[in-house]
């Protein structure tokens, strides 16, 4: 899913603002010049005021380079604790290139045009002067909390502050584009509503409270990065391998920064242009797993991924297909073409080595995927890029580790360019029969097909193994609408599309109960749908029901965490969970790790690990699914040789069963078994006791009987 390219723009006024050159004078006259206020400029500034004011302050924030080209001022001696009943003290200054930007700290006297520039409170066609006078100084204002309403963040826009309290990242996507980190207040990322909430008015107030908790860092500039060539050769802000800027991950303010309206969005904007890690006013907790969590106890472990268009068929093999450019106009992956994926054989190296690195981390037996080429829609074999990944998987993991599921006899008619799939452990696990694909007109050209496998254990000899059938899914997208009443968007928080994978959710437990009723089943995959939405209560209200672990996400989008993968199971196969979890390295991470990134910023952020080797987090889940088996004793035939025939009550020197009234039996009283319990006795080898003369008559008929057997016994080992 894209995101809407956010506008940005420094702030120009007019192109009589462009050729106007302003003067630095310096203060020589000791008569003091009429000012006004900030808080009166910034009145003047939203009511379009034409004529110039002159005001004085301290310059808290400069930004000669990164295309903002100004600076912002404050009234002197202002700052310490807020108060969000009076009017902000702050106000931003755009003279334009032509003039030396004052640095932080001075005291300036500056007389120009109040105004906005979409939405950003300015002072234009200015003309400052450098005072000689010290002015107070500002002290950053102590934000204990984020103000959640406009009014009140009115109040203190354009200020010097220093952020108190708990931010997390949130929102990570442009910073990559536009050198910004989308952060909420609190110590957890913004959830998506309906991963919560059904859809409705709730959905649509706690979005409401989601905004109330947003804000954005930013970095000092209006650079677009992924245009831009001076910003392409610039460090991006904030990140590097070692430094990731992930979702979910605690922020620590170590300088102040001015609070505003810019962009159409509230800022943290740093008091000068961030490069690199240089004048960060923020670090950011480096929350990355080297493995996903435990799963429980598992005899097997099965893992969802989507792999984010793994295609073998390049872009540079086809006729006119035009790729996303590097910073040096070298393609890197496609851009619209009919194939999918990396453009050129480096670029498919690169993007193989993370999803191989990703997969083996995971130590799964069965892996599940998603977004994986449908070769035959290129003339080749359909498992073509199955296998080559599977022969990667190997190279890495070693030979034969790992198999795929080949396609089933039948397949549909009209499939997408992508598909799913199964690659499994030999080792651990094997097939039961051919895959099946689901032939219901739901998913016919507008969705890939159910893909089912019955599965078992490699149990061994002294282990009884469970079959179960794993069911692959990649439902309708959200993205571009199909035709029919219920796929346009109701503003619900489901997006496009919704009665398409309504159909399709009903479709698939038609599929599993009329194939697979009674085994245990397990719905995984890219279901589009996030946990609340109507397909996923589909799916519960036909008895399959989806295992969550709170506080896990498989994506992001617009700032937003939720799982749009899901592990969904039938009641038999909920009765062979041991546990679940997603492990966040994609979702989570910044794009500009992606291959198709590769060479996007003069710091190289590529590396062939786990991370963002897709935009999709994988789910891991653990089975139970052997049982230990006692095997039988071989029995024992009288007259073997060797072997003594089994002693009958009433045998010389053997004590028959006690009856009730026998010498030393209490009527109704278990007999003694402890031979400490049985006073002067001796236990037999069938456990019962035996008292006086009869022992020894006992000990003389076993010598008898040992004495025959080993002659017995030589005899056969002589033989043999």
């Amino acid at each position: 899913m894209a995101y809407l390219p956010r506008v940005r723009a420094f702030a120009v006024t007019s192109a009589f603002a462009l050729a106007f050159t302003p003067l630095v004078i310096p203060s020589t006259s000791s008569a003091e010049p009429s000012l006004t206020p900030i808080p009166q400029v910034r009145e003047l500034a939203a009511a379009g005021a034409e004529d110039p004011v002159t005001t004085r302050g301290v310059v808290t924030a400069s930004y000669p380079t990164g295309g903002f080209f100004g600076y912002y001022l404050q009234t002197p001696g202002t700052g310490g604790d807020v108060n969000l009943e009076s009017p902000s003290e702050g106000i931003f200054v755009y003279p334009g290139k032509k003039q030396r930007i004052p640095e932080v700290g001075e005291c300036v006297t500056i007389t120009g045009v109040p105004g906005e520039y979409n939405g950003l409170k300015q002072v234009s066609k200015v003309t400052t002067t450098v005072d000689e006078v010290d002015c107070a100084p500002v002290t950053p204002l102590n934000l204990e909390a984020l103000p959640r309403t406009d009014a009140e963040r009115d109040a203190i826009d354009g200020m010097l502050v220093a952020p108190q309290g708990a931010y997390t990242v949130t929102d990570n996507y442009s910073l990559n584009r536009y050198g910004s980190v989308g952060l909420a207040f609190g110590e957890s990322a913004l959830i998506q509503p309906t991963d919560v909430l059904h859809p409705g008015e709730e959905a649509v107030a706690y979005e409401a409270d989601n905004l109330m908790r947003s804000v954005t860092l930013d970095d000092g500039s209006n650079w677009n990065f992924s245009k831009k060539k001076e910003a392409q050769n610039s460090p991006l802000p904030y990140l590097t391998l070692d430094t990731p800027v992930r979702v979910g991950a605690p922020v620590s303010f170590t300088a102040p920064v001015i609070f505003e309206y810019r962009f159409e969005t509230w800022n943290f904007q740093p008091q000068g242009q961030v490069v690199g890690l240089e004048g960060a006013p923020a670090t950011f907790a480096n929350t990355r797993t080297s493995a996903p969590a435990s799963v429980g106890e598992a005899d097997l472990k099965v893992a969802t991924f989507n792999v984010l268009n793994y295609f073998t068929s390049l872009g540079e093999d086809e006729d006119g297909c035009k790729g996303y450019p590097d910073r040096d106009g070298n393609p890197i992956s496609t851009n619209r073409c009919n194939v999918r994926g990396a453009y050129r054989a480096e670029d498919f190296a690169r993007q193989e080595a993370k999803i191989v690195a990703a997969i083996n981390a995971m130590d799964a037996d069965i892996v599940s995927l998603e977004e994986i080429e449908n070769s035959s829609r290129y003339g080749k074999e359909r498992d073509t890029a199955l296998a080559a990944l599977v022969k990667a998987l190997n190279a890495d993991a070693g030979e034969g580790v790992w198999a795929y599921v080949p396609s089933p006899t039948e397949v549909p008619n009209n499939e997408d360019a992508i598909r799913t799939g199964f690659i499994y452990k030999p080792a651990t696990v094997m097939t039961v029969g051919e895959s099946l694909i689901s032939a219901d007109p739901a998913f016919e050209g507008v969705a890939r097909s159910p893909l089912a496998q019955r599965f078992a254990p490699v149990a061994g000899e002294d282990h009884a193994g469970t079959e179960f059938v794993v069911i692959v899914n990649h439902f309708k997208s959200k993205g571009s609408q199909l035709a029919g009443e219920g796929n346009e968007d109701a503003f619900d928080g489901q997006g496009r599309n919704n009665a398409a994978r309504v159909a399709q959710a009903k479709a698939l437990a038609a599929f599993a109960k009329d194939n697979f009723a009674g085994v245990p089943t397990f719905l995984v995959g890219d279901f589009n749908s996030y946990t609340r939405e109507d397909p996923m209560v589909a799916l519960s209200d036909a008895g399959y029901f989806t295992q969550e672990t709170p506080g896990e996400y498989s994506y992001m989008y617009s700032g937003r965490v939720g799982s749009l993968d899901h592990v969904v199971a039938n009641q038999e196969g909920v009765d062979l969970l041991t546990g679940l979890t997603t492990w966040e390295i994609n979702a989570f991470e910044p794009v500009a790790l992606e291959y198709s990134r590769y060479n996007g910023n003069v710091t190289d952020l590529y590396a062939a690990d786990p991370y963002r080797s897709s935009d999709h987090n994988p789910e891991l889940f653990g089975l139970k699914v052997l049982t230990p088996v006692t095997p039988e004793p071989e029995p024992v035939q009288p007259g073997e040789p060797g072997v003594a025939d089994p002693v009958q009550p009433g045998d010389p020197g053997v004590v028959g069963p006690e009856q009730p009234g026998d010498p030393g039996a209490g009527s109704g009283t278990a007999k003694p078994t402890d031979p400490a319990a049985a006073a002067g006795g001796t236990q037999t080898g069938e456990g019962l006791a035996v008292t006086g003369s009869a022992a020894g008559l006992t000990l003389l008929v076993a010598l008898a009987l040992g004495l025959a057997g080993l002659g017995l016994s030589t005899l056969v080992r002589a033989r043999q």
